[in-house]
């Protein structure tokens, strides 16, 4: 039997600017560091909204890189803490704007793949969130109440309900109606291109080594075979923010798996709910979920993690392939049409997140023009497009209307997470990961 390729995204790969190297002494109007959604889309709003503004983007390797080219294309309303927990945290009235603001998020990205005319393979329809485990059947319930009580709309499924439209059997769930499903690589590269035909500057293969405070002419920014000097910078480096030493508090990256299936037969693909094209996330910690893809085959994803740091690469490649097995498991199982599906692709991706589950958005303290984006805790791929977009009104002297958002902030709580406080950490994570296996 051939090895299943490891680490190979289910996604083709996509054209994208030219991007050499950063070179030399190099300046611009803006910098943006972070070619992923987060970072592109800040240069798109700038640079749509503010023609003739020099705007530079550098990535350590090209975009659609990092997690948002190895993400599984779940577009859906979240950000932060479940949304009785936020109102436990944040009041009603905020926890409310929290989460109509990611119901936002995710028409931002509908209109940007109308406006960009990006083939992603985007498909529009609900996402499920569901349980069959007691203990997790009350957390759903008091988030039911939660949406209820702010008079959102979520409605709750009934088991039935979630059968006739995913054929899997969980007891109950809620319904997110504003949701899609599409490729998040292709969706990044095409942001890309967009930025370069309005004039947007590419460097890649240029890894940010150090920021220093600006004197007389803004930040610099320090590369390998370069410096940038810059008017104002935007770091859209998410948990890399701990190379460079940037007081963003404690950002930590972590590690996801996703499985990509070949096309299952025609019966099981409608039934797993094909026509209406919803996605499926399991309620347990780690949220295992499914998506169906546009050829007939599905992406698994979830119900493991890892906190990389201190692994050496064949302990974390015998983690990744534990992960693997145990989401091609779990999908067998979920429908007796899939107990036999073939496994074509794996892939791990890292993500950031920070320790109460709030991205940071929001300029650096000490460090004047330079701005932050990162932690979105896996839930970035609506929320990058909004944060972009809201860094991008910043630099230009147009914020947002109304108070500032709970993760519009300069930084995240700080942990330590070196020496005890990593054994820490990664026994709870591991626990975490051992209730979702017993529950799913």
């Amino acid at each position: 039997m051939t090895p299943l390729p490891a680490g190979a995204p289910a996604w083709e790969p996509a054209e994208v600017p030219v991007q050499p190297p950063l070179h030399g002494v190099v300046t611009a109007d803006v910098a943006v560091v972070g070619a992923g959604l987060a970072g592109l889309a800040c240069a798109y709003h700038l640079a749509e909204r503010a023609p003739g503004l020099d705007i530079a983007v550098v990535d350590a390797e090209r975009p659609a890189a990092g997690a948002s080219g190895r993400g599984t294309g779940l577009l859906g309303p979240r950000a932060g803490p479940a949304i009785d927990r936020a109102v436990r945290r944040f009041g009603a009235v905020t926890a409310r704007r929290m989460h109509l603001s990611s119901v936002r998020a995710v028409d931002q990205v509908l209109d940007l793949c109308a406006r960009l005319d990006a083939r992603c393979g985007l498909r529009t329809g609900a996402q499920i969130v569901a349980t069959r485990s007691p203990a997790h059947l009350v957390a759903l319930a008091r988030q039911a109440k939660a949406y209820r009580a702010l008079d959102l709309d979520v409605p709750v499924l009934s088991g039935a309900a979630i059968r006739t439209r995913i054929g899997v059997p969980y007891t109950a769930g809620l319904l997110h109606r504003v949701a899609a499903t599409l490729d998040p690589a292709a969706l990044t590269c095409a942001l890309a291109r967009a930025c370069a035909a309005k004039g947007v500057r590419f460097y890649g293969d240029s890894p940010l080594r150090a920021v220093h405070p600006g004197d007389l002419v803004g930040p610099e920014l320090v590369f390998p075979h370069g410096r940038l000097y810059a008017g104002q910078a935007v770091l859209a480096v998410n948990s890399g923010a701990r190379d460079v030493s940037l007081p963003v508090g404690t950002v930590l990256p972590l590690e996801v798996y996703a499985v990509a299936t070949a096309p299952v037969g025609a019966t099981a693909y409608a039934a797993l709910g094909g026509r209406a094209g919803d996605a499926f996330v399991d309620a347990a910690p780690m949220a295992p979920y499914f998506r169906l893809l546009p050829d007939g085959g599905l992406v698994a994803g979830g119900g493991t993690v890892t906190a990389p740091a201190g692994l050496d690469a064949s302990r974390l490649q015998a983690v990744r392939e534990r992960a693997w097995s145990w989401l091609g498991r779990w999908l067998r199982r979920l429908h007796p049409d899939l107990s036999d599906v073939r496994i074509v692709h794996r892939w791990s991706g890292r993500v950031g997140m920070t320790f109460d589950d709030l991205p940071v958005v929001g300029p650096v303290h000490g460090f004047p023009d330079v701005w932050y984006i990162g932690g979105c805790c896996g839930h970035g791929l609506a929320m990058s497009v909004a944060h972009g977009a809201h860094v991008a009104g910043a630099l230009l002297g147009e914020p947002e209307p109304g108070d500032p958002l709970p993760w519009h902030r300069s930084q995240a709580p700080r942990l330590p997470v070196d020496g005890l406080g990593r054994l820490l950490l990664r026994g709870y994570v591991n626990t975490l990961g051992r209730a979702t296996r017993r529950t799913c």
